[in-house]
C-alpha cells in the first residue's frame, strides 16, 4: 500500500544548480573557427570591394593634415613607378580593416562565448564595445589633434632651401603607424580591467604605480611616435588619463562587485 505525500509537508530543498558551459571536440572547435575566420575574411573582402572605387578620395583625405602644412607651391611626390596605384589600393585595403573591426571582433567573440559564465558574459560585452570605440577614437585623435600639429612642427623646422615634398608611399606607411599606435594606445582601460578582473593584480597596487607609469607612458611615447616632444607628449598624455580612467572601471567592474551581484539573494540579506 502506497503512502501518500501530505500536499503540506514541505519537499527537501533541491542544490543549488551549477551553470553549465558549452562542450564540443577538438573538430568542433576547428570548425567553428574556421568559419569565424571565414566570416571576418569576407565582412572585411566586402568593404574592400566597396572601398576601391574611392581609393583616390581616401588617400586625399588621409593626406589632408599634410597637404594643408606643405609650403605653397609645394606638394605630395611618388617616388616609386606603381606608388600611384598601389598606394590608395594599399590605404583602401586597411581602411576595410578598420571599417569591419566591429565584425570581425564580433567573430571573435561569439566563438569564445560558449566557454564564458554569464557574469563574465556581463562583463565582456560592454569590454569589447568600449574596446572598439577606444580603438577608433585614437585614430580620430591622432588625425584631427596629432597629425596638424606634427606637420606644422616638421615644415616649421625644414632646413632654409629645403622643399618638404613627400612621397606618398613613406607617408602612407608613416600615418598608418601612427593610426595603429594611438588606436592600440586607447586601448589601456581595457587592459586595466582586465588585469584586475583577471586576479593579475589589485587596483590599489596598479594606483601605487602611478609615478612608473606616468614615465612609462613617455617612454612609449618615444618609441611609437617620431622624435618630436609633440607628438610624444600628444601620446604620453591622453595614454595616462586613460590610465586613470581604466583604474575608475575597474573598481566599478571589478571581480569583488561581480561576485556580490551573482551571490545568492538569501546570502545577502543575512
Amino acid at each position: 500500500m502506497f503512502k501518500r505525500r501530505d500536499s503540506a509537508t514541505p519537499e527537501p530543498p533541491s542544490a543549488p544548480e551549477e551553470e553549465e558551459l558549452a562542450e564540443g571536440t577538438l573538430i568542433s572547435h576547428l570548425v567553428e573557427l574556421r568559419n569565424r575566420l571565414l566570416r571576418a575574411m569576407l565582412a572585411v573582402l566586402l568593404v574592400f570591394v566597396a572601398l576601391v572605387p574611392f581609393a583616390e578620395q581616401l588617400f586625399t583625405l588621409v593626406a589632408t593634415p599634410l597637404m594643408r602644412q606643405l609650403p605653397e607651391g609645394a606638394s605630395m611626390v611618388a617616388i616609386g613607378v606603381a606608388s600611384p596605384f598601389l598606394t590608395p589600393f594599399k590605404l583602401a585595403f586597411f581602411c576595410a580593416i578598420f571599417v569591419a573591426m566591429p565584425v570581425v571582433i564580433y567573430q571573435v567573440w561569439a566563438f569564445v562565448a560558449p566557454g564564458l559564465y554569464r557574469r563574465e558574459k556581463r562583463l565582456a560585452v560592454p569590454l569589447l564595445v568600449s574596446s572598439i570605440l577606444l580603438f577608433y577614437l585614437g585614430i580620430a585623435f591622432a588625425y584631427y589633434v596629432v597629425f596638424p600639429l606634427m606637420f606644422a612642427f616638421f615644415t616649421a623646422v625644414a632646413p632654409a632651401g629645403v622643399t618638404v615634398s613627400t612621397d606618398i608611399g613613406m607617408y602612407l606607411d608613416f600615418v598608418l603607424t601612427l593610426f595603429f599606435a594611438f588606436g592600440l594606445a586607447f586601448e589601456v582601460p581595457i587592459a586595466t580591467v582586465l588585469m584586475v578582473w583577471t586576479g593579475f593584480t589589485t587596483v590599489e597596487r596598479l594606483g601605487s604605480y602611478r609615478a612608473y607609469v606616468f614615465l612609462g607612458c613617455f617612454v612609449l611615447g618615444m618609441l611609437l611616435t617620431p622624435p618630436d616632444i609633440i607628438s610624444q607628449t600628444l601620446l604620453a598624455v591622453p595614454v595616462y588619463i586613460l590610465y586613470e580612467v581604466g583604474l575608475i572601471m575597474a573598481r566599478i567592474f571589478g571581480p569583488e562587485r561581480g561576485r556580490a551581484t551573482d551571490a545568492d539573494p538569501d546570502t545577502q540579506a543575512r
